[in-house]
């Protein structure tokens, strides 16, 4: 179509060409072309967190992304965690805690605890809770997502002091 851009973007250590409207959110390139569907389009606002994926490892709200502002950037989605057929740590500690009930929100939920725990926010209990409030879930998983990201935090913590 007229006024399609054409991009490559590079996911998950890969690198994938499309051509897109320059309005087309990063979410639904990833959902709608590139067929990553782990990033749920909760709200569609940036008020759920649903979305949440990692550019140059800082977290962002896929759905307030352009697509086009991304080129050149490292995205990692919920889908390019698991390396060599083993979970990332926060992914087995969230199954280990029962960290989620209906899933929906488990990948952001999941993209945002490894940003917090790489930003130095989960000292505590009260450290997680609060800058994970921008991570909604609506089966009130929250204790158990604080665990599983406390355990991994400490974990980290531990490994370093060796």
């Amino acid at each position: 179509m007229a006024g399609d851009q054409s991009l490559v973007l590079s996911i998950n250590g890969g690198e994938r060409t499309l051509t897109i409207e320059p309005r087309v959110t990063l979410l639904d390139a990833l959902r709608e072309r590139l067929d990553l569907p782990g990033a749920k389009k909760g709200c569609d606002h940036g008020q759920c967190g649903a979305c949440t994926v990692l550019i140059d490892g800082r977290r962002v709200l896929s759905c307030l992304t352009l697509a086009i502002a991304c080129e050149g950037k490292a995205i990692t989605t919920i889908e390019g965690l698991a390396q060599y057929g083993a979970f990332h740590p926060l992914q087995q500690a969230f199954i280990t805690h029962d960290a989620f009930q209906c899933g929906y929100c488990t990948p952001g939920q999941i993209l945002s605890g490894i940003a917090c725990i790489g930003e130095g926010h989960a000292g505590s209990d009260d450290e997680v809770r609060e800058f994970m409030s921008g991570n909604i879930c609506r089966c009130a998983a929250y204790p158990n997502i604080v665990a599983a990201i406390r355990e991994v935090a400490e974990n980290e913590e531990s490994h370093a002091a060796l």
